[in-house]
């Protein structure tokens, strides 16, 4: 049997700022973030198992990345921890705000290296993540894939 891929996108909203960055990024913004993830494996050949004929039920993939990504992320502030900005993260925390601490960078680059180990961490033994785009703008994004990691 054939391995095929499937994607499912998702969308969330998120705001950052790079601290250390020469540009416009340096500054608090936010984004509505697309990502898309695909995965791959081989079609389920089980005429009795219920998802017979799929890879993985979309919404299962949907579970995983909803957990790990985006309820975790979806309208957040998020900084690296070393940010310049910690008082102002620190204090939008106290006053209730969703803040997200990373230890890294919260580029786009980042965030999808970030989110391939959390979804790659979830995914049943037969299926693979094949790859993942986040989008932060119309023109802008970001791509990780197995191959070009293992």
């Amino acid at each position: 049997m054939s391995n095929i891929r499937i994607t499912k996108q998702f969308s969330f909203e998120a705001g950052h700022a790079l601290y250390g960055y020469d540009g416009k990024c340096k500054n608090l913004h936010g984004h509505s973030y697309h990502l898309f993830v695909t995965v791959i494996g081989v079609p389920i050949t089980d005429t009795a198992n219920v998802k017979f004929g799929m890879v993985i039920d979309f919404g299962d993939l949907k579970k995983i990345v909803k957990e790990e990504i985006v309820d975790v992320f979806d309208h957040t502030m998020i900084f690296n921890k070393n940010t310049p900005h910690i008082d102002l993260a620190n204090d939008l925390k106290e006053q209730g705000h969703n803040i997200i601490l990373t230890n890294y960078q919260p580029t786009t680059e980042m965030m999808v290296i970030d989110f391939a180990a959390k979804i790659k961490s979830r995914l049943p033994e037969n299926i693979k993540l094949h790859s993942i785009k986040l989008q932060e703008t119309a023109t802008s994004f970001a791509e990780w894939y197995a191959s070009d990691n293992e």
